[in-house]
């Protein structure tokens, strides 16, 4: 019997190609997938919002996000995705075993490879996302830690503000479903390439 081997890629394979895209200069726009993590969506069970509130504060010292906002933990990013129901995000292998925690209150997805972690950066970064999205992303509006479930070019999407960067620019991070990711890459890379774009290395998640 032929014995198979499968390889882990990222539906961003053949579309990221590091290096500088668009104008030329300094970019103004810094596109980076980030990989190796894990992703869970939590949702409470009918009449169980409460006890699954509780069971979050229980399992990570914090309240998980009841409206559109990302919390951070000393292990994990807790991301408002609907009402009554929020993602874990962590690093690869961290949050494999969160079932005990929620096993009376809540169901869970695991979304780690249906989804694409992607990090956009860059003085131009607000102005290139204006193209794709109707949410107001000026600071006041959309401060660090805010959180929006969206659609950019007809695509389901998170995002949401993490730490601005040692350079004070800010940093918005974008959840797409794997299937439209590469089509959403090259909108991405359209809608910036007249500021210049940097385009990272894959990174781990931290």
């Amino acid at each position: 019997m032929a014995e198979f081997s499968w390889d882990v890629r990222s539906p961003l394979d053949r579309a990221l190609v590091a290096g500088a895209y668009g104008a030329r200069g300094d970019a103004g726009v810094s596109l980076t997938e980030i990989r190796d993590f894990d992703l869970v969506q939590v949702m409470a069970r009918r009449g169980k919002a409460v006890d699954m509130a509780k069971a979050a504060k229980a399992r990570f010292g914090v309240a998980a996000p009841q409206t559109p906002k990302a919390v951070e933990t000393p292990d994990a990013t807790l991301i408002w995705s609907g009402p009554d129901q929020f993602f874990v995000l962590s690093k690869g292998g961290k949050h494999a075993a969160l079932a005990p925690a929620f096993a009376q209150s809540a169901s869970l997805s695991d979304q780690s490879h249906a989804r694409v972690l992607i990090s956009i950066s860059g003085v131009k970064a607000r102005t290139m996302l204006a193209k794709l999205s109707s949410i107001d992303l000026h600071p006041d509006a959309f401060p660090v830690g805010a959180a929006a479930a969206t659609s950019m070019d007809h695509t389901s999407v998170t995002l949401w503000r993490e730490n601005d960067r040692a350079d004070g620019l800010a940093v918005f991070n974008l959840l797409a479903f794997a299937t439209f990711a590469e089509s959403l890459w090259h909108t991405m890379l359209d809608s910036a390439a007249e500021y210049g774009v940097a385009i990272g290395h894959s990174e781990e998640l931290a």
